[in-house]
């Protein structure tokens, strides 16, 4: 039986993929977090991997604290680029698939059309930074990866916007939210089921590829504010404010749409509009 390593499953995306794992009965997965496995510690994952047999890591471990990047620089680095250094060489040592998530913010959002795959990466943040970096050490090193670029990512498990927009909707009667950035939000349910029906097709195939995953459409956090507290049901006016009045330590990509096709044409995934995994998280949330 095929071995599936996820790290960082006690994240949005590897809490996802806990959820839907018995729909993949060919596969045993093994769930790790940063307690059970040190990724920067080459000798820890080394041994790991040859205890457990991996043919497959699902890489959801990252630094993903975008403002405290900015000042937490060397921790930031250690995890989104040499842990997954780390990665690189052991997956090829034991002949795994690495499957590596990455970010919109490794564009600097100046484009103002949906990014496609070979798009020169430009990161305007020290965390685009680092997870520039974590690619490129995936695209020189693996002998066979994947690495997907998601953005806005949102779930029922851990922190994110909407989970946010939620408790402060109940708590204010007003709230400003920037109305000049614009990109996709990604439920993480949908994209653990795109990674694993991705495992399905690939198989042993030798691969090294990027594919873009987000959902479908394309806005501004305003509007996906203004979307969860309608569908939330929650009585509390959402302002529009530029970028320049929210003030932050970190640059955001005022315009980071994915362009889907790649993927969708590869694997012949299904992507859902937005606002309906939305819908589909809250529903489930309450």
């Amino acid at each position: 039986m095929n071995n599936i390593l996820i790290t960082g499953s006690n994240g949005q995306l590897g809490s996802e993929i806990k959820d839907i794992a018995y729909q993949f009965p060919d596969y045993n997965f093994i769930f790790t977090d940063v307690d059970e496995l040190d990724l920067t510690n080459s000798k820890e994952v080394d041994l790991f991997f040859s205890n457990c047999d991996i043919s497959v890591c699902i890489n959801c471990a990252a630094y993903t604290a975008v403002d405290k990047a900015e000042v937490d620089r060397s921790l930031a680095m250690l995890i989104n680029y040499n842990a997954v250094e780390n990665l690189v060489q052991i997956c090829n040592k034991n002949d795994a698939l690495l499957i590596h998530i990455s970010t919109d913010y490794v564009f600097n959002g100046q484009n103002f059309k949906p990014y496609v795959e070979n798009d020169p990466p430009a990161p305007d943040s020290y965390y685009g930074l680092t997870k520039i970096k974590g690619e490129e050490a995936v695209l020189e090193n693996s002998n066979k990866a994947i690495i997907i670029r998601t953005s806005w990512l949102y779930s029922s498990y851990g922190n994110n916007f909407v989970k946010t927009m939620i408790r402060l909707g109940r708590e204010r009667d007003e709230l400003g939210v920037v109305v000049d950035q614009i990109g996709t939000p990604t439920y993480a349910a949908d994209l653990a089921k795109a990674i694993l029906l991705i495992v399905q097709k690939v198989g042993n195939d030798e691969i090294k590829e990027i594919y873009h995953y987000s959902n479908e459409g394309a806005i501004s956090w305003y509007d996906f504010a203004k979307a969860i507290m309608y569908i939330s049901n929650i009585n509390c006016k959402v302002n529009a404010i530029e970028s320049k009045d929210f003030h932050s330590k970190a640059n955001r990509p005022y315009y980071s749409v994915l362009n889907k096709a790649k993927i969708k044409t590869d694997f012949q995934i299904e992507v859902p509009y937005w606002i309906d995994s939305l819908k589909v998280m809250i529903k489930k949330r309450d």
